[in-house]
C-alpha cells in the first residue's frame, strides 16, 4: 500500500452491506448501504448500543468478514480483494488495533508488547524497542518502559495497546470499546492521547463505541441505527445529551 500520501481520504467505504439469518430463519440486516470516509489524522466516533452492528462494521473493515455488498478502501486499495502474504501485510502493517481489554503479553514489558508487532514483521528485537521509545514517550509511558503488564493500570495497558496499534504507522486504526472498564478520568485521558498521536502521525482512525464520551473526543460521531449510519451534530458530541445504549 502507498504510505506515501500524508493527508486525505484514508478510509473509503461505499455501500457496505452485511447481513445475517437468525436461527428462526429472521434476516437481520447488520449493515445497510453504509457510505463514510475517514481522512488522514482524523477521528471518528460510531456510537451505539449492543447489537446494533459496530462489532460487525470493525470485522469487515480488518476483512475478517466478507462483505454481502459495497467497497472497502483504505488508501486506495480495495482489500476484499486481498489474499495470503497481501492480506498478513494489511492486517499487521496497515491497520491497527485497539480493543476493549488490551491484550497484553504477561511475560514481556511495556517496550516489548509495544514493539511485538515491528518483531512480527522481522524487525530486530533492539531496533524495534528502540522506534517504540518516541511513542511510548509521546503517550506518556516513557518511565515505565521496563514494568510488566501486571504492574499496570488500565488506562496504562490501554495505551500501551494504542502504542501498539500505532507502531508500525498504519493508515488506520480501528478501536473497539477502547474505554471499557476505565472510569471518566482515564478514558478521557486515554481518548484525547488517541485522537492527538493519530492527528500528528497522519492516522485515520475509527472508534466504535457506546460510551458519549468517546464521541465528545471525536471530530465527527455517527450514530449506527437498524444498520443506517447517520451523521449527528452537537446534540450527539454532548455527552449529557446522547442516547444511553439499551
Amino acid at each position: 500500500m502507498d504510505r506515501s500520501e500524508p493527508s486525505g481520504v484514508v478510509l473509503d467505504v461505499r455501500d457496505l452491506s452485511k447481513a445475517y439469518e437468525t436461527a428462526s430463519g429472521e434476516v437481520v440486516r447488520a449493515l445497510d448501504q453504509v457510505s463514510f470516509e475517514v481522512a488522514a489524522g482524523e477521528l471518528v466516533a460510531v456510537y451505539g448500543p449492543s447489537g446494533s452492528g459496530k462489532t460487525t462494521l470493525l470485522k469487515l473493515l480488518a476483512r475478517v468478514l466478507v462483505p454481502d455488498g459495497g467497497v472497502v478502501r483504505v488508501r486506495g486499495t480495495d482489500i476484499a480483494g486481498l489474499r495470503g502474504a497481501a492480506l498478513d501485510r494489511y492486517r499487521r502493517e496497515e491497520l491497527g488495533l485497539v480493543l476493549q481489554s488490551a491484550q497484553l503479553v504477561a511475560g514481556l514489558n511495556v517496550a516489548g508488547n509495544a514493539a511485538l508487532r515491528l518483531m512480527e514483521g522481522r524487525l530486530r528485537w533492539r531496533e524495534a524497542q528502540q522506534r517504540v521509545v518516541p511513542l511510548l514517550e509521546r503517550l506518556d509511558l516513557g518511565g515505565e518502559l521496563e514494568r510488566m503488564p501486571s504492574e499496570l493500570s488500565v488506562g496504562e495497558r490501554q495505551r500501551v495497546a494504542i502504542a501498539s496499534a500505532l507502531c508500525t504507522d498504519p493508515g488506520l486504526v480501528l478501536a473497539d470499546e477502547p474505554t471499557g472498564g476505565l472510569d471518566r478520568r482515564r478514558a478521557r485521558v486515554v481518548l484525547e492521547l488517541l485522537a492527538e498521536v493519530c492527528r500528528e502521525r497522519g492516522t485515520a482512525a475509527l472508534i466504535t463505541t457506546h460510551d458519549p464520551l468517546a464521541t465528545s473526543v471525536a471530530d465527527r460521531a455517527w450514530a449506527l441505527l437498524d444498520g443506517k449510519l447517520v451523521e449527528h451534530g452537537p446534540d450527539l458530541l454532548d455527552p449529557a445529551s446522547a442516547p444511553t445504549a439499551g
